[in-house]
């Protein structure tokens, strides 16, 4: 890859690896998920719109509001509070490692969604694979703490949030500027939000702590990650740029420990190392799978 591709790809792992962390901080500090989520989506979207309003792409969303909108729900209305909501229960090392499954759950949905992306194979036992770094980390580290289970199921159905989401952008707004079609998402969330940010608004006043994260998370790990990952996919192509799925996890796991005095239990080590091998089995294409060409599209999201 270029040097301008490896700055991307190192911008994209340290901002889409820290919000695990910054989320924990934020709910911690006071601040409920719902309004989190709120917050880092509205500051997101103004960063966006307006670079897409400057380099004039806005022009390409006419006619596409319903699928922005399925595309909003699926990969930010859904995950964003549920993650954070699952934060209030579970480590952020664990939150990360559970994200981490999102690419499983895109060769399950393929099996009925996208022939092109079915699991066979070597695909089919990542699937496998995958599922008992899953089942080892649920049962291992939470086992028998349902408030844990609780928040480890939010976590899941927001990574199978993740794996939706891209499967719309793919079919349906794969041609639009990034910056644009993001921009739009985030507008579309941040409406969407609204209501229940509105009913849950913090009972007081956040920590200096929680107000600097929420800052971080909207302005960096949401707006400026997205322009990073679009150039990511821009100079090295889609099927190195969704490489980040696997290094974000390992970093947040280091991150949870270093700064929060995280302890991750044997369940997480064992589980962050089958759902990786998991996922990258079960996202690898066979180089014989498509034409000379064909672009390798991108298969899961590593948002956050």
């Amino acid at each position: 890859m270029s040097p301008r591709a490896w700055a991307a790809f190192a911008a994209v792992s340290i901002l889409w690896s820290v919000p695990y962390l910054l989320i924990k901080v934020a709910v911690d500090g006071g601040v409920p998920p719902a309004f989190l989520a709120w917050v880092r989506v509205v500051l997101g979207a103004v960063v966006l719109i307006g670079l897409a309003w400057r380099a004039g792409v806005l022009g390409g969303l006419r006619g596409r509001v319903r699928w922005l909108a399925a595309f909003a729900v699926a990969e930010i209305v859904v995950p964003f509070p549920l993650i954070a909501w699952g934060e209030q229960r579970v480590d952020s090392s664990l939150t990360a490692i559970l994200i981490a499954a999102s690419p499983l759950f895109v060769a399950l949905l393929a099996l009925r969604f996208d022939p092109t992306e079915r699991a066979e194979g070597r695909r089919l036992a990542g699937l496998g694979v995958g599922l008992l770094g899953v089942m080892a980390l649920v049962g291992i580290d939470v086992a028998g703490q349902p408030d844990e289970l609780l928040g480890a199921a939010a976590i899941l159905t927001a990574a199978f949030g993740y794996a939706v989401g891209p499967m719309v952008l793919k079919r349906h707004l794969a041609d639009l500027d990034p910056r644009a079609s993001m921009g739009a998402s985030l507008v579309l969330a941040a409406v969407l939000l609204t209501p229940a940010a509105a009913i849950h608004p913090p009972a007081a006043w956040p920590s200096a702590m929680a107000m600097g994260a929420l800052m971080v998370l909207g302005l960096l790990c949401t707006a400026a990650a997205m322009v990073f990952f679009g150039i990511l996919i821009t100079e090295a192509g889609a099927g190195r740029a969704v490489v980040v799925t696997y290094v974000s996890p390992m970093v947040a796991v280091v991150l949870g420990m270093a700064i929060l005095g995280e302890r991750p239990g044997a369940g997480a080590a064992v589980g962050l190392v089958l759902i990786l091998v998991g996922a990258w089995l079960s996202t690898r294409r066979e180089k014989a799978a498509a034409p000379a060409g064909t672009p390798v599209e991108v298969t899961s999201s590593p948002c956050p």
